[in-house]
């Protein structure tokens, strides 16, 4: 027993390792995912036709493509135009990409939630279509965004694993090292499922929190 906790114990380290750069993939594609998705779900109930088109596009690309081949794409087709990008970076963004489409459908659906009688307060208060918006219509609409932010998060996370096959040396890419070198599978898997399954329930625990403190709001 004791030679069985001296090997997980020098598992643990390296995928630790590993964790961090997932937790860095993750968090770059939540910054770039979050106003993307505001942009986009917005821009899909815009009254101008040229920016209801494009974030369209955007969205149905991203929803309607596997994250792997975009994945494959920006990182073995784009150096084909010249467009040479380092793999974290690659990764960062086509998550951001993904994500950032899906979230998208999520802002659209919270915003068209909102009742029709709150936007027409703020035309009697002879406010600006933006004002609207940004004042009265967003701020109601993000305690519905909350729930289904959360499941997306998760997403996110559990889509981090395929960077490793352009060789970032995330959790799954490190797990994946340590098995071909000891060959301890099952010790391996089961040390990063549990990883996993511990920055998915923070992430729960974080929005239920800041569920709750919206709606005190």
């Amino acid at each position: 027993m004791q030679v069985v906790s001296e090997h997980i114990a020098t598992l643990v380290p390296p995928l630790l390792e590993g964790l961090a750069v997932t937790l860095q993939i993750m968090g770059g594609a939540v910054v770039l995912a979050v106003p993307l998705a505001l942009a986009s779900g917005i821009g899909r109930l815009s009254p101008l036709r040229p920016l209801r088109w494009l974030s369209s596009v955007y969205v149905e690309v991203f929803r309607g493509t596997s994250a792997l081949v975009q994945l494959f794409w920006f990182y073995f087709v784009l150096p084909l135009f010249g467009v040479q990008l380092p793999a974290m970076l690659v990764g960062i963004v086509v998550l951001a990409l993904n994500a950032g489409a899906y979230g998208a459908e999520l802002v659209r659906g919270a915003i068209r939630a909102v009742p029709p009688g709150q936007r027409e307060a703020g035309v009697a208060l002879n406010l600006t279509r933006a004002q609207i918006m940004r004042r009265i219509v967003v701020p109601q609409a993000v305690p519905a965004m909350l729930p289904p932010a959360g499941n997306l998060l998760i997403e996110l996370l559990k889509n981090t694993a395929l960077v490793s096959l352009v060789t970032i040396t995330d959790l799954t890419f490190r797990g994946q090292l340590l098995r071909s070198e000891t060959l301890r599978t099952t010790e391996i898997f089961t040390l990063m499922l549990l990883l996993y399954f511990a920055v998915a329930l923070v992430i729960t625990a974080g929005v239920r929190l800041l569920e709750r403190r919206v709606r005190v709001r």
